[in-house]
């Protein structure tokens, strides 16, 4: 049930604030799995960063793993953008680390910041989306 909520970014949307839209796209060549077409925001403060890219799934494996990367189809080079989701059992349940990382050099300590938060603060959402989605 947890990890249903973190292979698909489509589901991810729905609880981490930060990927503020999510659609499917085409695959393409070169791609390792299913890919999004996403627009992401971050705030801090006053300040807020909004960034549109395609990101694909690289790792699935259920249902422990997965892990997205960006993977334009511009024929440009790109700043990396991973967003990873580990699910382990614990004692009465599930542990989920999130690990939401951009590679470029403009802002990264800001941004990298700005996504910390942003996992620290989607956690109550993706608590109550899995309890109402049990009950």
């Amino acid at each position: 049930m947890l990890f249903a909520q973190v292979e698909d970014l489509v589901r991810v949307q729905g609880w981490f604030g930060a990927v503020r839209r999510a659609v499917p796209d085409d695959a393409r060549p070169g791609d390792p799995g299913p890919a999004w077409r996403v627009d992401l925001r971050a705030r801090l403060g006053p300040l807020a960063r909004a960034k549109r890219l395609r990101m694909a799934r690289s790792r699935h494996e259920a249902p422990f793993s997965v892990r997205f990367e960006r993977y334009e189809d511009d024929g440009r080079s790109h700043s990396p953008w991973v967003l990873e989701a580990d699910v382990s059992p614990v004692p009465g349940g599930s542990r989920l680390d999130v690990h939401f990382h951009y590679g470029g050099g403009l802002f990264g300590p800001v941004l990298e910041r700005l996504l910390a938060d942003e996992v620290e603060q989607a956690k109550p959402r993706l608590l109550a989306l899995v309890s109402a989605t049990a009950s």
